[in-house]
């Protein structure tokens, strides 16, 4: 057997494992990633596959990349990254001359959606939207079997659909965008404020954070509203109604079989995706004359990354 390697460099760290022909993860490693230093992204990346070869008497056959950036159409060249220090970046180049072996890369998100195809919920569909609710709001797109990467690469940035004109300012420099209402940051941004604002409505999230606003956490509203928080509860239900909607836009342009929900937030499960699935029916163009298309959870949680990009490099060089 030949190795196929799957490596998913993300803002804080850098995962990798070996992943068999079935999507199964059979060994994995794993490195903090130096997110301002472009060479030192590189060597721990090399680090971290070489620990993996040396564990196994297989050959290397190939590398699939998963970056969190924008990734050229030649797959090539991470054109930019917002939290790690890539502009302009050949890491295809330095990657492939210290392996030795052909290296793919793809858009973390991409890759994700990759796997998720392949191996989870999608498997028996031929067109599907991922969406990667965490931080921000990310997504991939899979039409007639193939990833949709567009004319330069950088396809699917679907957290950047302005839904608000003259809305919240975003990180990437717009306002309104999709993911100022619909992601962790959001989450966090509107608990934080009910605590400043010292309602007796937030009283639980207040003392979880222990009067501090800056120190509540996505993760922290999540626990609130399984133990039945109504503040918690309703603050998921807002930002599901958000997923939902936008979700319904992007159906109307895309026309999937299946809407599959992945990245942290996807862990509230039904708590966000019920006010979802509510908000998108009301929302779909068509709606009562049309097919509906399921919105599911992802089943391959942080390993999607790597499993897709691992796929998606044998494919390439196959």
């Amino acid at each position: 057997m030949t190795l196929r390697i799957g490596v998913d460099i993300g803002g804080t760290k850098t995962s990798a494992a070996v992943v068999d022909d079935d999507g199964r993860i059979v060994r994995r490693a794993r490195r903090d990633t130096p997110a301002q230093d472009v060479e030192a992204i590189a060597a721990s990346v090399v680090e971290v596959v070489r620990e993996l070869i040396d564990a196994d008497d297989d050959p290397l056959a190939t590398v699939g990349v998963a970056c969190a950036g924008f990734v050229d159409a030649a797959g090539e060249t991470v054109l930019f990254a917002p939290n790690l220090a890539w502009r302009d970046t050949p890491l295809q180049a330095v990657l492939q001359e210290q392996l030795g072996v052909p290296v793919v890369l793809e858009n973390d998100a991409n890759a994700a959606a990759w796997g998720e195809f392949r191996y989870g919920p999608a498997r028996d569909v031929d067109d599907m939207l991922l969406i990667t609710v965490g931080t921000g709001v990310g997504g991939g797109v899979i039409n007639d079997g193939h990833l949709l990467r567009g004319a330069h690469g950088v396809a699917a940035e679907v957290g950047h659909l302005r839904v608000v004109p003259g809305g919240i300012r975003c990180g990437c420099g717009n306002r309104g965008c999709w993911e100022m209402y619909a992601s962790g940051t959001a989450l966090e941004r509107e608990a934080r404020e009910l605590v400043r604002a010292e309602s007796p409505h937030a009283a639980r999230l207040t003392e979880l954070c222990g009067g501090d606003p800056e120190r509540l956490r996505g993760r922290m509203v999540t626990a609130a509203a399984e133990e039945g928080d109504r503040a918690a509860l309703e603050l998921l239900e807002e930002l599901g109604t958000w997923l939902g909607e936008g979700i319904a836009s992007l159906v109307a342009v895309l026309d999937p079989a299946l809407v599959v929900v992945g990245g942290g937030l996807s862990a509230a499960g039904d708590m966000i995706l019920e006010p979802a699935r509510a908000a998108y029916e009301r929302q779909v163009t068509g709606r009562g004359h049309r097919p509906i298309g399921q919105i599911v959870p992802a089943t391959l949680g942080n390993d999607a990354g790597m499993i897709g990009a691992a796929d998606l490099a044998a494919l390439r060089r196959g």
